[in-house]
């Protein structure tokens, strides 16, 4: 047994776009089931995201805090965003998200995770990136607004996310799989000199170097 995802895609013999959004869309296929019957399957389409774990000096992690209207929540995250052009480098857009959102520069990058959000019903993919070696960007802050005119911004002890994870008191996805993998990564032998470069490829979203 190969322990590895594989692609694979089974026929669709038809297909609509019930709703077509800003950056998303839903989409409704026909698809041919083993043994010949055919299942409507709704799902989100999505650009796909990164999102990163900025680490510092002291072992901290890089956090914001931001309201979420589809929860009704304020959820402690790690700067995130959408790859908002098709093929567009995801390292590159790490490190505007990470400028945008904390107005920080990183120069040690690695490949966390990536990972698929939910893929019983969107086809969004994550990149989630280890950023070290962290320092103030230089020039203007970028200027924020909606939900992230009200953001926090802290840095807290991995170990305390980790903890925090675990016992159910953070729920955002990236936060908890990115603190989760890092803390993994940091477990086996060899630590975080075993993960992927910033630049490896995203077979999921495919990009230019």
């Amino acid at each position: 047994m190969e322990l590895q995802d594989t692609p694979e895609e089974w026929q669709v013999v038809a297909t609509t776009t019930p709703f077509q959004g800003n950056k998303t869309s839903v989409r409704t296929d026909d698809v041919v089931m083993p043994g010949g019957t055919v299942a409507r399957r709704d799902y989100q389409v999505h650009p796909g995201s990164v999102a990163v774990v900025a680490l510092d000096e002291r072992d901290r992690v890089l956090v914001l805090k931001q309201y979420r209207h589809p929860v009704r929540m304020k959820l402690w995250e790690i700067p995130a965003g959408l790859l908002d052009v098709p093929g567009e480098n995801p390292l590159h857009a790490a490190e505007r998200e990470l400028y945008e959102e904390a107005h920080v520069k990183a120069e040690d990058w690695r490949v966390l995770t990536d990972v698929y959000t939910t893929p019983g019903g969107c086809d969004e993919a994550v990149r989630i990136f280890l950023a070290r070696d962290l320092s103030a960007a230089e020039g203007e802050r970028f200027e924020v607004a909606e939900e992230e005119a009200d953001m926090e911004l802290a840095r807290v002890p991995l170990d305390d996310l980790v903890r925090g994870a675990l016992a159910g008191e953070l729920h955002n996805n990236c936060l908890v799989v990115g603190v989760l993998s890092l803390a993994a990564a940091r477990a086996v032998e060899g630590g975080v000199d075993t993960l992927r470069p910033a630049t490896s490829p995203w077979p999921a979203r495919p990009f230019e170097a």
